[in-house]
């Protein structure tokens, strides 16, 4: 018998070593267990109300009936309650939040959208959510982790829920959540059918955004109508 294996007899065969045993076997047990969803919301809630600015490259893809696209592009946020979404492939076109107004503008046109923020029914509403003071389970109804859902980047895990207000338009709502709390990925399932999903890269945090870049004036000429941004 070699010294190793008396040594591992040893602790089995006595009360401190079968505690001891035990402990090493919750540490490995916690180590690979699956997050909690508790856990998850707390990551993502810390993990945005840390920072005030965001920038990143976006990813927007929509798959419908009769319909498909993809398009991509720049998205500023800025707390309180700011947003702009660049888009640049495969067109130009703006959506803008300054806080109390929404503007949807497609350069060349002659009508821009707009509407105030409380009556916003779109579907890059959810990501409000991270413009104030963030609590993740308070946004979304019969949030949960989407355990069958496979996350796109190794080790994220995927949430999944409906936006508040959104009901009657959205069946549910994907998040891909990274460890450190960061939103990587939102799939949003509308009730016909149709899925928009949102990829976010080269996120940068706590950048300097100008006030100015949030900030909408209808250039010459461009009739401003009020109603739903669709």
């Amino acid at each position: 018998m070699n010294r190793g294996f008396r040594f591992a007899c040893s602790l089995a065969g006595g009360g401190r070593g079968l505690r001891l045993a035990s402990f090493i076997l919750l540490c490995a047990y916690a180590a690979f267990a699956e997050p909690d969803l508790r856990s998850l919301t707390t990551a993502v809630d810390a993990h945005y109300n840390r920072i005030r600015t965001l920038e990143a490259q976006f990813t927007e893809t929509y798959s419908g009936p009769g319909a498909s696209r993809t398009e991509s592009g720049t998205l500023l946020l800025k707390k309180p309650g700011r947003m702009r979404w660049d888009y640049t492939e495969p067109r130009p076109k703006l959506f803008l939040v300054d806080g109390q107004t929404a503007w949807f503008y497609v350069p060349g046109e002659n009508q821009v959208r707009r509407t105030p923020v409380k009556q916003i029914d779109d579907l890059r509403s959810p990501l409000r959510f991270l413009l104030g003071k963030t609590n993740l389970a308070k946004e979304f109804d019969n949030l949960h982790i989407a355990a069958n859902e496979k996350p796109v980047n190794s080790g994220d895990v995927v949430l999944e829920g409906v936006p508040k207000g959104l009901r009657e338009r959205v069946s549910r709502t994907l998040l891909e959540v990274a460890n450190d709390g960061n939103i990587r990925r939102i799939v949003v399932e509308e009730m016909d059918g149709s899925v928009t999903e949102f990829r976010f890269l080269q996120q940068k945090e706590n950048v300097e955004i100008p006030d100015a870049r949030f900030r909408f004036a209808p250039p010459d000429g461009v009739e401003v109508v009020s109603g739903t941004l669709e």
